[in-house]
């Protein structure tokens, strides 16, 4: 397994025989799989509570959807149906807390109440503000891959070499990320899977994740439910499982940190791979 640690709260937390599950916890009425279940604050907060029970390490709050065709949320908006969320999970679950948006201004009120992580889809594009928030605030940084937006990324993705393109961003950001002052353990990649990808070109990337790490940084992959797993297997309804079986495989090929909805099912799965993965060393 590929050797890396990540700086979360000011702790490097050494992920070389142990990756991280982050659940998806989505405060919104529209998101793709699980929008309007966990919409109200109650709901969400004992789903928060469930999953870090069930194996979660990161519990990943998000306020807008980022499905495909999805419109975007006013940063009031976003921060009325999560900043509640993460006030009570901060003071009622053990773990760590990720503010998923593009929006630094919902990023520093998520920071400021407890959450430690910014996952951001926009990798740092959306909102000029956000490079210096992650350094002011020592924030670990997840720099996400899209080509486009939410409303135009699966009209027609096109790319020379995805795999070529996916890692220069990655380079270029990462050296962005570096002047701004953010301490390069705190940041992690993630290749945006369904971001403004075909089905092809996510195959692509997910073979060929070692081309896309840069400076040993974490590798972070979020399949979960996604439309692709349906296409590929022939069969829409077995995403769940078509996720467990890509966590197990992709740990082995270097990701992580998993972004799941279904954690008990995923972390049985990636602590399985790597007890494996253990004895064969």
């Amino acid at each position: 397994m590929t050797s890396a640690s990540w700086k979360v709260d000011g702790n490097a937390i050494d992920l070389t025989s142990r990756g991280m599950i982050m659940g998806v916890l989505n405060v919104t009425p529209d998101s793709f799989s699980d929008g309007g279940e966990f919409f109200a604050t109650e709901a969400a907060v004992r789903h928060g509570i469930a999953m870090t029970r069930s194996g979660a390490d990161i519990i990943d709050i998000g306020g807008e959807s980022t499905r495909p065709g999805a419109l975007s949320v006013s940063p009031n908006e976003e921060l009325d149906r999560v900043l509640r969320v993460v006030q009570e999970l901060a003071r009622s679950a053990e773990v760590h807390l990720s503010i998923d948006t593009s929006k630094a201004a919902v990023a520093r009120a998520a920071l400021d109440a407890g959450a430690v992580i910014i996952n951001d889809v926009t990798g740092g594009r959306g909102d000029p503000e956000m490079f210096a928030l992650a350094a002011e605030k020592r924030a670990a940084l997840i720099i996400m891959h899209m080509q486009g937006t939410p409303q135009t990324m699966q009209l027609h993705p096109v790319y020379h070499d995805v795999v070529a393109e996916v890692a220069d961003f990655f380079r270029q950001q990462f050296e962005l990320a570096v002047r701004f002052g953010i301490d390069p353990l705190c940041l992690a990649f993630d290749p945006g899977i369904g971001f403004g990808k075909t089905v092809a070109q996510n195959l692509e990337l997910l073979v060929n994740l070692e081309r896309l790490r840069v400076d040993d940084r974490p590798l972070v992959v979020g399949v979960s439910r996604k439309s692709f797993l349906g296409k590929i297997a022939d069969a829409p309804f077995a995403k769940t499982s078509a996720t467990v079986a890509l966590t197990s495989l992709l740990r082995e090929r270097g990701a992580q940190i998993l972004r799941v909805h279904d954690v008990a099912e995923n972390a049985n799965a990636l602590r399985t791979t790597e007890a494996f993965l253990a004895a064969g060393r």
